[in-house]
């Protein structure tokens, strides 16, 4: 960890963002290996990684949980966080990406953009967070640099910039040519380091002429490269590396280099784009939030007042880390700090330096920092932490709906508060799952992003914890929405019962919105008739309206309500009668619309033999699946298909049992569809 007297610039916040599979646990293992932070490499399948370090991590062979580590390159502090690439934990990698600076997005070089790659680009997308790329895997058959290029180019529109040239193709990939010095690196073994020479004679010719590429876009995106490169006809290295630098923390242009993780080839070159083209945390915006209703922005300074965010909450049998990231100020062990959401002030106990599940102690930590501090009792993920005298609220993380559902039982009678004890400190440290108690049968449920997720949840129980439990089915997260509105309902609400009354007067228009618009509201009142604080109280009501729809009870999406008139009462109108009026009118409206059901689905990319599409094809029908694609990838086919999320539960084994093995599947979110007309169990 680099001192308080260190300059900012020579920190670098990142993550590693993939799809599952595409080897980003194993590229931050070779860049703990490559730096000296660790002294042996780390392998997934031997279960010896350091950032998977979660017994269920080194069981199942994937990244579960964010995992913070630190490492040193060439005078650069990097903090690095690896991220899961299963779209059931897509929430861990949302509260990552709202603390980082840049990113290193890790694509296979075989199969290229895959259905996670895309969702956790898109998030990178909505933080504004400037990425590079790193093709891996090239040492594998059927590798190809230029494929996967185009795959990036054409899924998620990028203007990628390639810097590199592979030296020799699958198994024989041993190097890569610098396209910026023109100069050649190879690897002899995967534990050396890498040897500088000249460019192999029979790849010259082709290194030139990439190198003009590579010039040449550059400086239809670059003013300054492009002045250059009129008069010269060419780009000076010093040049096309501060027009990369520029592009990349722009995001006009995305830097791509390529190697294989697994042999160690590539990683130095990586690490030297991540310093000089990855921002510092002085190249970022400054980070904004607000108080008493005003915005404020706090530069990255040592010297500023305090702001600091907490993305993760590690709550275990022995203590609580709250892992920060400091925007502002300096924190210093023993410090008192105010939790600006809670209202309250915590004690700092111990400031910790996290290199994933092992720590060492610091006096202090600084504006760019991430680190891990124990002895606060309460402060919560999205938390804001900031010093007593200069109180801010940033932003939290954004946190997804859960689509499925277990009810959780423990098999001991005396066990149940152990249950809800260790439920809740799941909650506590996984704001995306949600625990609740069914008012109908009594049951407790556990809702979270998916079969898997729940899965790791319920194995947590069991093994952190202790716990023998019981878990039902699962089942799916439904909505409800409108197909056709009502306009005109009126709705009275009056109430006499001695002493003061309550009167509210409404009038109200239903009508169907896009899904993904949610709820919307707005006043269409005039002459005065229903007081601005009124017409607050009767949005409030209809969002109290929106948890419980007409046809099973679930949560209410996709429109939009227009108070048009109403009447107050001199004495009794209130804002908790407007309030209710709003509540009630609204239900009675949703009762008189027409209503259609709606079930999660998802993007299911499904890869199996040729022999085997076929079948899997059929299967997917009789899953109500609706197929929109398929690509040949050397003997094998990628089918891509939307399927109810309901009829996806056990499908990984159906698969294997129908591809004997070879068969493997992912799937994302695609939003909302009709249900059919059965109406499920609430």
């Amino acid at each position: 960890m680099r001192t308080h007297t260190d300059p900012l610039t020579s920190v670098r916040n990142l993550g590693i963002l993939a799809h599952v599979d595409a080897g980003k646990t194993t590229v931050t293992e070779r860049i703990l290996y490559t730096t000296g932070a660790t002294h042996r490499r780390g392998e997934v399948h031997d279960g010896t990684t350091v950032t998977d370090f979660d017994p269920q991590e080194r069981d199942r062979g994937i990244t579960i949980f964010a995992a913070a580590v630190s490492c040193a390159w060439n005078g650069h502090r990097i903090n690095l966080i690896d991220t899961p690439g299963h779209v059931d934990f897509a929430d861990e990698v949302e509260r990552s990406l709202r603390v980082l600076d840049g990113a290193v997005a890790v694509f296979d070089a075989v199969a290229g953009v895959e259905p996670q790659s895309e969702s956790v680009w898109r998030q990178a997308d909505r933080h504004g967070v400037p990425r590079i790329a790193f093709v891996n895997k090239l040492d594998r058959a059927g590798a190809d640099l230029d494929t996967a290029v185009a795959s990036i180019r054409e899924r998620l529109h990028p203007a990628p910039l390639v810097v590199q040239l592979p030296i020799g193709t699958e198994h024989g990939f041993s190097g890569v040519v610098d396209l910026l010095r023109l100069r050649a690196l190879t690897w002899a073994e995967a534990t050396e380091a890498a040897e500088e020479g000249p460019v192999p004679e029979e790849l010259r010719e082709e290194a030139r002429r990439r190198r003009r590429l590579l010039e040449e876009a550059v400086a239809e995106l670059h003013p300054g490269a492009l002045e250059e490169f009129c008069e010269r006809s060419a780009l000076a290295p010093e040049t096309l590396a501060a027009a990369l630098r520029e592009l990349t923390r722009s995001g006009d242009g995305l830097v791509v280099l390529c190697g294989s993780a697994y042999r160690n080839r590539g990683i130095e070159p990586l690490l030297d784009a991540v310093v000089a083209y990855l921002p510092s945390p002085l190249d970022v915006p400054a980070v904004r939030g607000t108080h008493d209703g005003a915005e404020q922005e706090r530069a990255a300074d040592p010297a500023g007042p305090l702001a600091a965010l907490a993305f993760k909450v590690n709550a275990t049998t022995t203590g609580r880390l709250t892992y920060l990231r400091i925007y502002s100020g300096t924190l210093e062990r023993g410090d008192t700090v105010w939790d600006a959401g809670a209202g309250r002030t915590e004690r700092v106990g111990r400031i910790l330096r996290v290199q994933a599940d092992r720590h060492e102690r610091l006096d202090r930590a600084v504006a760019g920092d991430i680190v891990a501090v124990a002895g606060l009792k309460s402060a919560r993920v999205g938390a804001t932490l900031c010093a007593p005298g200069a109180p801010l609220v940033l932003e939290p993380p954004g946190v997804a709906e859960p689509v499925v559902s277990v009810a959780v039982e423990a098999r001991g009678a005396t066990d149940g508060d152990r249950l809800a004890t260790a439920l809740a400190r799941l909650a506590e440290e996984d704001p995306s799952l949600v625990v609740r108690t069914d008012p109908e049968t009594g049951q407790t449920v556990l809702s979270g992003m998916g079969e898997l997720h729940l899965e790791v949840a319920v194995e947590k129980l069991r093994r952190a914890h202790g716990l023998a439990v019981t878990v039902g089915r699962p089942r799916v997260s439904y909505r409800e929405t409108v197909a056709r509105g009502v306009s005109g309902l009126v709705f009275r609400h009056v109430k006499q019962d001695g002493g003061a009354g309550q009167f509210a007067h409404v009038v109200l228009d239903v009508e169907p919105l896009d899904q993904a618009a949610g709820f919307e509201f707005r006043s269409a009142v005039v002459g005065g008739r229903v007081p601005q604080e009124y017409v607050r109280a009767v949005e409030a009501g209809c969002r109290d309206a929106l948890g419980d729809g007409p046809l099973g009870g679930h949560p209410v999406t996709g429109l939009r309500v227009t108070l048009t008139d109403g009447a107050t009462h001199v004495k009794d109108s209130s804002e908790t009668a407007f309030r209710t009026a709003g509540r009630l009118g609204l239900r009675e409206a949703l009762r008189a619309c027409v209503s259609v059901l709606l079930e999660p689905v998802v993007e299911v990319t499904v890869t199996v033999p040729d022999d085997a599409v076929g079948g899997v094809l059929g299967d997917l029908a009789a899953r109500r699946g609706r197929v929109s694609g398929s690509v040949a990838r050397a003997g094998t086919a990628a089918v891509t298909a939307t399927v109810p999320l309901a009829e996806l539960f056990g499908y990984a084994t159906r698969l294997r049992s129908r591809t004997q093995g070879r068969g493997t599947f992912t799937a994302r979110p695609a939003g909302y569809a009709p249900a059919p007309a059965v109406t499920p169990a609430r």
